[in-house]
């Protein structure tokens, strides 16, 4: 054999080896898309709602404890409103990632919880965006909740 057909030899062997690794890596893709279509957790509008909730709600619990510290007493209710949402939504979160068996219940109370919280908002919500923000993401958290416990 001489240097040119080691040459082609090598160049052709070098091709089968890339072509074979492409299918394998479209293989490995399309199996890694499958898996996680299969696994898609149901109840993920419900987490992004809560985790919507949670953030806007510590903005909210923030900017509450600062006009406290002002001594604005009217946002005390506020506050307490929140902080319980926070606690509701945290554990709903967490129990519709794990896709609970006991999440039905909960989302029946988040969704009271919520609703409270949502209307506790809506008295300052002119004044302060943080106050609306959190009132929008507890109505959308409560649109879940209603939706799955009904």
């Amino acid at each position: 054999m001489d240097r040119r057909e080691v040459l082609k030899s090598v160049g052709a062997f070098t091709m089968a080896a890339l072509a074979s690794s492409a299918i394998a890596d479209e293989h490995e893709h399309m199996n890694h898309e499958a898996h996680h279509h299969h696994n898609a957790n149901p109840y993920a509008k419900l987490i992004a709602a809560a985790s919507d909730c949670i953030e806007k709600g510590n903005l909210c619990i923030s900017h509450c404890l600062e006009l406290l510290g002002d001594g604005d007493k009217e946002m005390a209710a506020c506050a307490k409103s929140v902080q319980q949402t926070l606690a509701i939504c945290s554990a709903l979160q967490k129990l519709a990632s794990q896709q609970s068996s006991h999440l039905g219940e909960l989302a029946k109370l988040a969704a009271i919880t919520c609703k409270e919280c949502e209307d506790e908002c809506k008295k300052h919500a002119d004044k302060h965006e943080e106050c609306k923000n959190c009132m929008d993401a507890c109505k959308a958290c409560r649109k879940e909740c209603e939706a799955l416990s009904a």
